[in-house]
């Protein structure tokens, strides 16, 4: 079910400290990666009085989100014997809320996780929602589950510590959220100062990026629905991170979500007579934040293949979430291989 637990605070300590009176402290586990351990951690442990020696470290990037991270989770968890009134608190971006909702959901069958996003693309999109998992099979995200975390604490402050690389990651997503949900976000987006990630304004949008996923997920919890409005984007988005993956090549996902939105909104144009002025201006604007993933027509064929491969088709339907305008999703578009090869040709040609 939907989690209303989602708190954007200011006071993480003391929402923290609240919490874990709930637990017995020897029983609390963290997760982190590198970068969430150096940056991040020395936040919340000048409070919370969490005991170092149950710091589970995992190394970061996107190509240790995979069965082997789960299982040396799991194998902590067990050594120190975690049971099941025990919880986990996941400190770090998408790769660490993802894989460690997925730890924890399945360890004697499911244990308390808390989330505590600290990337701005895991703060309005891992970390909300409920979904877990890892990749497999160069595929992304190809098992997990939907289990909420008991409870998500969203603090900006870990935003003043990241590199350009990873708010833009974040930015595409809000991005997405305004393109699925209305005109008027996705004006003010146009105008938000990406260098002041402290200021006022960009709060503001971080929340409203997070109310409009909340708007989705509360509606359609196990994306039955409209929840699938949500996916717009990350249907080529993910085809291009398993082939960047396949290749050794560094992609973030939020990045790949800003490739995926332009021949989404080609087939969009095409299908659902999206405006064509939009499709070249929202094309070439994300064009100049995020340059273009390097594709050509020998990479189609495989392309298309993690395509027919994503988690979100039917049968042998593809199952894409399109726009008929800004604002205006439509779920469930089947499209053949050549209108993908249009897509993708369209895109290689911008």
């Amino acid at each position: 079910m939907f989690n209303s637990n989602n708190i954007i605070t200011d006071k993480l300590n003391l929402n923290l400290q609240k919490v874990l009176k709930n637990y017995c402290i020897n029983k609390a586990f963290i997760l982190v990666d590198d970068n969430s351990l150096k940056h991040c951690f020395p936040i919340i442990n000048k409070t919370t009085n969490l005991n170092n020696g149950n710091i589970i470290k995992i190394k970061t990037g996107e190509k240790n989100k995979n069965i082997d991270t789960i299982v040396s989770i799991w194998n902590f968890l067990s050594k120190n014997n975690a049971d099941r009134y025990s919880v986990l608190i996941n400190l770090g971006g998408g790769v660490v809320c993802d894989i460690g909702g997925f730890a924890a959901s399945t360890f004697k069958r499911g244990i308390d996780f808390i989330n505590i996003p600290t990337t701005l693309l895991s703060q309005i999109d891992a970390a909300v929602g409920g979904k877990t998992g890892f990749n497999f099979n160069g595929l992304k995200n190809e098992i997990g589950l939907i289990n909420n975390a008991k409870h998500v604490f969203i603090d900006t402050i870990f935003l003043n510590s990241l590199d350009k690389v990873n708010i833009l990651s974040g930015f595409s997503e809000m991005i997405k959220h305004a393109l699925i949900y209305n005109k008027k976000y996705y004006a003010e987006l146009l105008n938000l100062d990406l260098e002041k990630t402290y200021s006022k304004k960009f709060k503001e949008s971080v929340i409203k990026s997070i109310k409009i996923k909340n708007h989705f997920v509360k509606k359609d919890p196990y994306e039955q629905n409209i929840r699938k409005s949500l996916n717009f984007g990350h249907t080529f988005a993910h085809a291009f991170e398993s082939l960047a993956l396949a290749k050794n090549q560094q992609i973030t996902h939020g990045y790949a979500v800003a490739f995926g939105i332009i021949p989404e909104l080609y087939l969009s144009y095409k299908n659902l007579g999206f405006n064509h002025d939009s499709l070249m201006e929202i094309s070439n604007h994300i064009i100049s934040i995020y340059g273009k993933f390097n594709i050509n027509s020998n990479d189609y064929t495989e392309i298309i293949n993690y395509i027919k491969h994503d988690k979100k088709n039917k049968g042998n339907k593809l199952m894409l979430t399109l726009l008929k305008n800004i604002g205006n999703a439509s779920i469930n578009n089947s499209c053949e291989d050549k209108e993908l090869i249009e897509a993708l040709n369209f895109y290689s040609s911008l």
